[in-house]
């Protein structure tokens, strides 16, 4: 009997396995997954802990082993997406930016967005000039600790605080002269709406910055917005393509290619070259769902997209979830009463709010807490996560979803634009989600205490990824040497391309050249008697064929397998 217990408590363990996911706020939610559950039972999971309607915006990110990024596909199976061991951990992020987030109907969704949008500005993917940095960031420290209070905040005490990379003592004193005097009597409801409002009027809002090269070897981050399709390079954005410009996007191997058309049927590709094929799979794929969620007017216009060209087999991929539009509508149906958002305040070390409404389901309470000695520095460190992957696109079926001014000033311009002060260098974004490669019993452990990874665990998981930082320091010779690397390896792969595409065109013509022959002998020798065949066997033109080219080509092929026959039994 006991073993029976014991072997009916290891099947049951090996149909379920722990998996915890990061929410915007650092919080985590620890659940029980059944091994064949699929993305969206999870997803459903994690908004019915957050009381989230508006649940399209958002997705589940995790990393492999090999440390490349994934969005999880809802459609499929959990554990066969994951190369990794149970347990897995993954975050909740914004996958796609709402144009407008002002026009959200409820305000948890605005609240989930601005915390990602904080995250953005932290981690140096929202760049902006620093009038606009110093004006967001005031918006945030009144969002989350008030009006100033000269009893409960003293001289400096903007310093205390990082909404940055980096930023200067000048820069800390006018955050805090805005906070002071301009921004008094708000509520955190209207300072995280201001924020919202003047953070969408930026570039590089809903920027997911994926680092590539161009064609000269020049490094390049290429990124999906909601108003269209954006490269950076140094301090400006040197390419934008709105969504209703591009045509195609398609990638081999380590090259991406975006086709678009722009005025006066002007037609232009664009060449890029990413790190490895499975980042270059995932820009494409950002670039499908991205496309199909801002362009399309219904979900049933999306279409399976492939990457492959007429002799080339590639990748195929279908987005599954709602367009932008349906989601906008469906949104507008939402009638009950709003959900209760408690906000914590901003502490130095800058741990963000935590949102609690709601029960939480069969999620394991956190016990362990982070030690009260560790400095602001270390506090910011620990909270690093991964650039989201977020891609977004434009719509362009209608430019409602666009901002006035937003969009006249996209039309005003020519595609180039300074985006900022200083040099778009995201902290954070090249990195993956901080995962500790411990032990397997540590890890079953953070599980369960259902708390995140230490700042050791956090540091060792991005000592091995380069940084931005350290692709820009490179000199003129090191780029000079990766484009001619570059050139050398793209003739290369243009010749393989060419061998591979002749093998291809030989293979496809000879089996078109079989199931002819295969026809025709069914045509000629068969006593199928089938409708189509029969009246094909009627025709005047093929009983001509049959009498004058065939019986007399089968005749000849005879006396030569008799002739060949004979020579062999002779031998």
């Amino acid at each position: 009997m006991l073993s029976r217990l014991m072997s009916g408590s290891v099947r049951n363990l090996e149909r379920e396995f722990l998996c915890t996911v990061r929410l915007l706020d650092d919080t985590e939610y620890t659940c029980t997954i059944q091994r064949d559950a699929k993305g969206q039972y999870l997803f459903d999971l994690i908004c019915h802990h957050l009381n989230l309607l508006e649940k399209d915006y958002f997705g589940i990110r995790y990393v492999d082993p090999d440390k490349q990024r994934h969005w999880l596909e809802f459609t499929k199976s959990i554990s066969k997406q994951m190369k990794s061991q149970p347990p897995f951990t993954m975050c909740l992020r914004v996958k796609f930016y709402p144009p407008d987030p002002a026009a959200l109907k409820e305000e948890i969704t605005r609240y989930l967005i601005f915390l990602q949008i904080k995250r953005d500005l932290y981690h140096g993917r929202l760049l902006c000039k620093t009038s606009e940095a110093a004006m967001l960031a005031a918006y945030i420290l009144q969002a989350e600790i008030g009006d100033y209070d000269p009893g409960k905040h003293p001289e400096g005490y903007s310093s205390k605080f990082q909404f940055f990379p980096k930023h200067s003592e000048k820069l800390e004193r006018r955050i805090a002269e805005i906070h002071k005097t301009e921004l008094i009597g708000q509520t955190p409801e209207t300072a995280e709406l201001k924020f919202l409002q003047k953070a969408q009027m930026l570039e590089t809002y809903g920027v997911d910055p994926h680092p590539c090269k161009d064609v000269s070897g020049n490094p390049a981050f290429l990124a999906f917005t909601p108003f269209g399709f954006v490269v950076l390079q140094g301090n400006k954005r040197v390419n934008f393509l709105k969504w209703h410009e591009v045509t195609k996007l398609k990638f081999e191997g380590k090259t991406f290619h975006i086709y678009a058309n722009q005025k006066e049927d002007k037609k232009i590709i664009l060449t890029f070259f990413a790190p490895t094929p499975e980042a270059c799979k995932h820009l494409w794929k950002c670039g499908v769902e991205n496309q199909a969620f801002y362009k399309l007017e219904k979900s049933s216009q999306v279409r399976m997209v492939s990457s492959s060209n007429l002799f080339f087999k590639g990748s195929r991929f279908r987005y599954s979830g709602r367009v932008a539009k349906e989601v906008m509508e469906q949104s507008a149906k939402i009638k009950r009463e709003p959900p209760e958002i408690h906000r914590a305040g901003l502490v130095p070390s800058r741990s963000c709010p935590s949102i609690t409404h709601g029960p939480r389901l069969s999620s394991v309470p956190r016990t362990r807490r982070r030690a009260v000695h560790i400095s602001i520095m270390e506090g910011l460190e620990s909270l690093r996560d991964s650039a989201h992957s977020t891609p977004m696109r434009s719509v362009s079926h209608s430019d409602s979803f666009i901002p006035r001014s937003r969009s006249q000033a996209m039309d005003s311009g020519d595609g180039t634009a300074v985006i900022s002060d200083e040099t778009y260098s995201p902290s954070d974004s090249v990195l993956p989600t901080p995962v500790a490669e411990h032990s397997q019993e540590l890890a079953v452990s953070r599980q369960i205490n259902g708390a995140p990874c230490s700042i050791e665990e956090e540091k060792e998981s991005e000592a091995g990824t380069p940084t931005v930082g350290d692709v820009t320091e490179l000199g003129v010779d090191s780029r000079v040497a990766d484009a001619v690397q570059s050139a050398q390896l793209s003739d290369t792969e243009q010749v393989n391309k060419f061998v591979l595409s002749v093998l291809r065109l030989l293979l496809v013509t000879i089996g078109l050249l079989f199931v002819l022959l295969l026809l025709l002998i069914i045509l000629t020798e068969s006593d199928l008697d089938i409708a189509f065949l029969r009246d094909i066997r009627q025709t005047p033109e093929f009983e001509q064929f049959h009498y004058e080219y065939f019986c007399p080509l089968r005749r000849w092929f005879a006396c030569k397998l008799r002739w060949v026959g004979g020579l062999l039994i002779n031998k």
